[in-house]
């Protein structure tokens, strides 16, 4: 193993020690509360949420992504996941504002909790990770460049929710495999 890929573990590590439990809980129980779920991300951070998305359906959970043609309407009793690592993006502000108008409660991903997103969102998940928002200068301190920490830790971070979820739903690992695509 490379001293850089030794560091980039420990600072993925590092990042997700520092997640909280209450937050995890919340997350999941707004995943599985959820009637229909709508995902959104941009760029490195939106293939970790189509990652999610992706599992999210394998557990049986209506999940589709925002863009995608066939995303149904979000309304009340339904859930937009967003994330947002530097603490806001436009397009996810206004998703957000799409969503709170029609009902439906809102779950934000994010490492800088005092961001605008965050005041609008009904749950909030916070993961500890620098972000291009922050990776200059004397806050720059991962060894990954730009905001590839706070990615790395989302896909793990999104794979422990989903075995929180699949314990909770009482979905087996054979459940989830038979709603893996059989296209490929």
């Amino acid at each position: 193993m490379t001293t850089l890929h030794a560091r980039a573990l420990d600072e993925i590590r590092a990042c997700l020690d520092q997640v909280s439990g209450t937050d995890i809980d919340a997350a999941v129980a707004a995943l599985a509360g959820a009637n229909r779920i709508a995902l959104y991300g941009v760029g490195r951070e939106g293939l970790q949420i189509k990652g999610l998305a992706m599992r999210l359906y394998h557990l049986g959970l209506k999940a589709a992504m925002v863009g995608d043609m066939t995303t149904p309407p979000v309304g009340a009793g339904d859930l937009l996941v967003v994330s947002a690592g530097p603490g806001d993006f436009s397009t996810v502000s206004a998703l957000m504002g799409v969503a709170i108008d029609a009902g439906a409660r809102t779950l934000l991903v994010t490492a800088e909790p005092s961001g605008a997103a965050a005041t609008r969102a009904d749950t909030v998940l916070v993961v500890p990770a620098q972000t291009m928002a922050r990776d200059q200068g004397a806050g720059a301190s991962s060894v990954l460049p730009m905001g590839s920490l706070y990615e790395g830790a989302l896909y793990v971070l999104f794979e422990m929710l989903i075995l929180h979820l699949r314990d909770r739903l009482g979905v087996t690992p054979a459940q989830m495999r038979a709603n893996h695509t059989n296209l490929e």
